[in-house]
């Protein structure tokens, strides 16, 4: 698929901007541990880093007010160490950058907005975005597609955007509104997952980006 005729992108964050894998399991642990409950090891949790917060912390409650809790417990502890167990990708500078001198940037990310917009100010990325997009602090469990239908409405005149992700579920979200989605393969998500959601293209490295995206 050609993808040089975009003219607008959507960056999902963890995963793509940023590696934010050490600041999930540490936060995700303490909550488990603060409720009496057996923390996990990394490998398995990085497979929820991705879908919402209270989809996951379902999984591991006895019953949805404990979930409520925990995702109480993950978000104090995260919103305090986030910016400093937080990394931006490298090469992600440099190709937002590029990318910013003529198209449009907006971020879509499964991680509530109250969160984003900080992480990405304190990780020095929030001015080269348009706006970010998230669900509410409220919001249970948002779909991606929900998300990235926002973004759009922020986008009235793009007619030819693409979204960025390393998950299915951008994949995903990406399809149900016919856009596009480049898979990248420094993220969470495998070559084969990417795939099989059914992704645009795949990319090894961030400068690939450019070149895709840009006449």
């Amino acid at each position: 698929m050609d993808l040089s005729g975009a003219d607008a992108v959507l960056f999902d964050l963890d995963g793509v901007l940023v590696d934010s894998r050490t600041a999930f399991v540490r936060s995700i642990n303490a909550a488990l541990d603060e409720h009496g409950l057996p923390e996990r090891k990394a490998d398995e949790l990085l497979e929820y880093l991705g879908p919402p917060l209270h989809r996951t912390m379902a999984l591991f409650a006895r019953d949805e007010e404990q979930a409520d809790a925990l995702v109480v417990s993950y978000r104090a502890r995260y919103r305090r160490t986030m910016a400093q167990e937080s990394e931006v990708f490298a090469g992600i500078p440099e190709t937002l950058a590029a990318l910013a001198e003529t198209l449009p940037l907006v971020v879509a990310t499964s991680k509530a907005q109250a969160l984003a917009e900080p992480l990405l100010e304190q990780l020095g990325l929030r001015d080269r975005f348009a706006a970010v997009h998230g669900p509410r602090l409220q919001a249970r469990d948002e779909s991606k597609s929900l998300t990235i239908a926002r973004a759009l409405e922020g986008l009235p005149h793009a007619r030819r955007p693409v979204m960025i992700g390393d998950r299915k579920f951008d994949v995903l979200g990406a399809r149900s509104h016919d856009m596009p989605c480049v898979g990248v393969l420094w993220g969470i998500g495998s070559e084969r997952e990417l795939r099989e959601a059914g992704a645009a293209a795949l990319v090894h490295e961030p400068r690939e980006l450019v070149d895709l995206l840009t006449d």
